[in-house]
């Protein structure tokens, strides 16, 4: 048997192989879509979305986010909403991130973190009641998410909420007890509401883990001051000037009013 005649038996043979492969294939993506899984594709281009995202591609990251929802449902969708909204938020556009984080989650309501991004966005619109009732949404979900408490309690310290505030930072301490900055969104807070004795013992744990922090050395001064501790005040104020000369025009009034205190008290 000649080569050609081979050729002739095993073309139509290696044909009709090739069709059953094909078909075999395209019943199996045709399931794996049925099932909602479809998507090796829809990963693909979440992920590559997300590492455009990262290199500040953001109109191609938007492109890939849409390409995957498009290709997706159920949690996968989901995903790829918050990320689109994340996308957004990044390119300055917060409406239309409010938009995707909602359609995250109701494709999933149990999302966490599309609530807590959702909030956020609306605390940058000044929408306080909205951030805070994502936040609490999220908390729900996720009790342990530490930024949610912090934002929660920021947002409610701008609507005078002090209580709920004080509460907010305190649980977002529990869960990161070294970090200075919410024992100083707390000690403000507790200034803020009358507290004077916790709001100073706030700003001496901050300095305690960030001996260089020349605003908290002022705002005890301050607070020592409202308390006619007037050595302890002064001592804190001469202390922020050796870290930032540039704080003392700011807190001036205080430093008067300590070392007046002081003369009364001779």
């Amino acid at each position: 048997m000649t080569q050609s005649r081979i050729a002739e038996g095993f073309l139509p043979m290696l044909k009709s192989i090739l069709i059953g492969h094909l078909v075999v294939l395209l019943l199996a993506v045709g399931l794996q879509v049925a099932r909602g899984q479809s998507l090796p594709a829809a990963a693909e281009y979440n992920s590559r979305g997300l590492a455009r995202l990262r290199e500040g591609d953001i109109d191609a990251a938007i492109e890939d986010f849409t390409r995957a929802i498009e290709l997706s449902n159920g949690k996968p969708r989901a995903i790829s909403y918050n990320n689109r909204g994340n996308a957004r938020k990044a390119k300055g556009d917060v409406v239309g991130a409010i938009d995707d984080y909602s359609k995250a989650v109701e494709t999933n309501p149990r999302y966490a973190e599309a609530y807590y991004n959702r909030g956020i966005a609306l605390q940058s619109k000044n929408d306080l009641t909205g951030a805070i009732n994502d936040y609490s949404k999220a908390l729900e979900f996720a009790p342990r998410l530490f930024g949610a408490y912090v934002n929660r309690g920021n947002a409610r310290r701008s609507k005078k909420q002090l209580k709920g505030a004080i509460e907010d930072y305190s649980a977002a301490i529990e869960l990161r007890p070294k970090d200075a900055s919410v024992y100083f969104g707390r000690a403000t807070v507790r200034q803020e509401a009358g507290d004077l004795e916790g709001s100073i013992a706030d700003y001496t744990k901050v300095i305690e883990l960030n001996p260089r922090s020349a605003v908290s050395y002022a705002e005890r001064g301050v607070v020592e001051t409202q308390e006619s501790m007037y050595d302890e005040a002064l001592r804190d104020f001469e202390q922020a000037w050796k870290i930032d000369l540039s704080l003392k025009s700011k807190y001036k009034t205080f430093i008067k009013q300590a070392k007046e205190g002081k003369a009364r008290q001779r």
